[in-house]
């Protein structure tokens, strides 16, 4: 059962990548050191609802 999410980051607020989790085994909220476009460096990206 994959879900759908959106990763977002966190100083910009932007939502720049969408990815597919398994709901299952990842019950946790993702969070990875992604690219912002935006802010022009790598920053945190939380997963949201």
């Amino acid at each position: 059962m994959k879900e759908k999410i959106i990763l977002v980051c966190s100083e910009c607020l932007s939502r720049n990548y969408t990815m597919t989790k398994n709901k299952r085994l990842n019950v946790k909220r993702l969070e990875l050191n992604k690219y912002c476009k935006r802010c022009g460096k790598h920053t945190l990206h939380k997963e949201t609802k």
